[in-house]
């Protein structure tokens, strides 16, 4: 479907029939530079999206505002995600490959220059909302620009690559910002991403050309506006419930309403998309599901997505209220394991594309269940090496899901459903974030008011070791796919 690869979207039978022969086994000089610069672009941006979290006290005294204020710079930047990310299926199907990237990164460098000199709390939230908007739209691109470019026996490979944007710079981001709140003020967490977003840019605008083509789709103004409550609520919803550490309350009124209204919204937006499928262009295309190893792996990452998330904000919390680290000194710790996932991600890749999913991911999910069994045995005398091991165990883990999980899934998509199953795993994944986030940190909670940290610390890893079991059986289901063919339902 590339624009050098393939010479017209008719050929989504011919794909599944010949990928060997039609696509050559070394990819152009043009495609690694496309995809160079989408993974230097997409590291960037996600790098930004965990660096806020260490910062959130300084923020407090040096903006005069609140707890519940000042957690509204992460939930702003999860729920612009939440809201701009099924939209992107069609954004990317209306416009270039060189506009997309344009757009996203002119939106992530504008608001990372806003956010620098962000007068007050208002502006800065303002800024964070734009980054976000960038944000958003980079993954989706990233990897319908592999789907288009990269020739099938090669994905893992290049998928391998992605997860080092998606977990080395998550792991990095509260390492990188505690290091810099150590000498600099928090605009310099701003200062310091952004020379990285303009180069990107500018090399983005030198080299990038345009992948597949661009379609006429009608965008469908009901659609866009029903992802605000949907998605937007739901995300909002579960942060809330799981933003408190009080417990003894329980989530409030207006998170119940956000959820309520978000999943009745939801059920609106999907029958909307189904009923405009047989007549015109859906915002978000969901017949993706009619793909078995799709709907599989989009399982998978959502338990995958769950247990990541929750142990990223729980072994904070364990290490600094428990053990009393600092936020420094917590980033390190946590450190060896993101470098860990993100630098097996080209190995696991590679051997993917020998072996196939199954043994990785059923190797994988058992790793991940015996790790956080482990996790929740901690008690306050745990020594921290052994607590970084786990880590390292849990991110390995999480490594040999993770890129089997995407590529299984999106491979056997027809070309022109590469934008949408892009949008719909990256839309999952935010909503499983936030829902592991909210279930685990509410039950850390709600035990700790009654039987101390410790506890509740163990009840939560206990749950997120439960839901890991789901991710076992998921993993058993995997089975490796071809090329996109014309019929639906999987190839074995």
């Amino acid at each position: 479907m590339s624009t050098e690869a393939s010479p017209n979207a008719k050929g989504q039978a011919v794909q599944s029939q010949g990928t060997e022969a039609a696509t050559p086994e070394k990819m152009s000089r043009e495609a690694v530079t496309i995809i160079s610069t989408l993974l230097v672009a997409t590291f960037v941006v996600i790098l930004n999206e965990t660096i806020m979290n260490v910062a959130l006290q300084r923020l407090m005294v040096d903006l005069r505002v609140d707890p519940p204020t000042v957690q509204w710079l992460s939930t702003g930047f999860m729920l612009t995600m939440a809201v701009v990310i099924p939209t992107t299926g069609f954004i990317l199907q209306s416009l270039s490959t060189r506009a997309v990237f344009m757009l996203a990164m002119g939106l992530f460098a504008g608001g990372t220059t806003l956010a620098a000199v962000a007068p007050g709390f208002e502006v800065l939230l303002l800024a964070r909302i734009v980054q976000a908007s960038g944000t958003a739209i980079m993954l989706p691109l990233l990897m319908t620009t592999i789907l288009t470019l990269v020739p099938l026996a090669k994905r893992g490979a290049v998928m391998g690559n992605v997860s080092i944007a998606i977990s080395v710079a998550p792991a990095m981001g509260p390492t990188v910002s505690g290091l810099i709140l150590e000498h600099f003020t928090w605009r310099f967490m701003f200062v310091f991403v952004l020379p990285v977003a303009l180069a990107a840019l500018a090399i983005g605008a030198k080299y990038l050309t345009n992948v597949g083509e661009t379609e006429k789709a009608r965008l469908d103004a009901l659609s866009v506006i029903l992802t605000v409550p949907a998605f937007g609520g739901l995300v909002y919803g579960l942060s809330q419930i799981g933003g408190g550490h009080g417990g003894q309350a329980g989530p409030g009124a207006a998170a119940i309403a956000a959820l309520v209204i978000g999943v009745a919204a939801l059920a609106v937006f999907v029958l909307r998309q189904v009923r405009l499928q047989k007549a015109a262009a859906p915002l978000l295309d969901l017949r993706a599901f009619n793909f078995r190893m799709f709907t599989v792996s989009v399982l998978l990452m959502v338990v995958a997505m769950m247990a990541l998330f929750g142990g990223v904000i729980l072994l904070p919390l364990y290490l600094q209220e428990v053990r009393g680290l600092g936020s420094l000194e917590t980033g390190l710790a946590l450190l060896p394991g993101g470098l860990a996932m993100g630098l097996l991600g080209p190995v696991i890749g590679r051997a993917f594309d020998k072996v196939g999913p199954l043994p990785l991911t059923v190797s994988g999910s058992i790793l991940m269940v015996v790790t956080l069994w482990q996790f929740s045995m901690l008690d306050a005398g745990t020594a921290v090496w052994w607590i970084v091991t786990l880590h390292v165990g849990l991110s390995f883990g999480l490594a040999l899901l993770f890129t089997p999980a995407f590529t299984t899934g999106l491979n056997p998509l027809p070309p022109h459903l590469y934008s949408h199953g892009s949008a719909i795993m990256s839309t999952t994944q935010q909503v499983a974030g936030a829902a592991g986030t909210a279930l685990l940190v509410s039950i850390f909670a709600v035990v700790s008011a009654t039987s101390g940290l410790v506890a509740g610390m163990s009840a939560a890893f206990l749950t997120a070791t439960v839901i890991a079991f789901a991710a076992v059986v998921l993993s058993a289901m995997m089975r490796k796919t071809e090329g996109a063919g014309p019929g639906h339902g999987p190839a074995h």
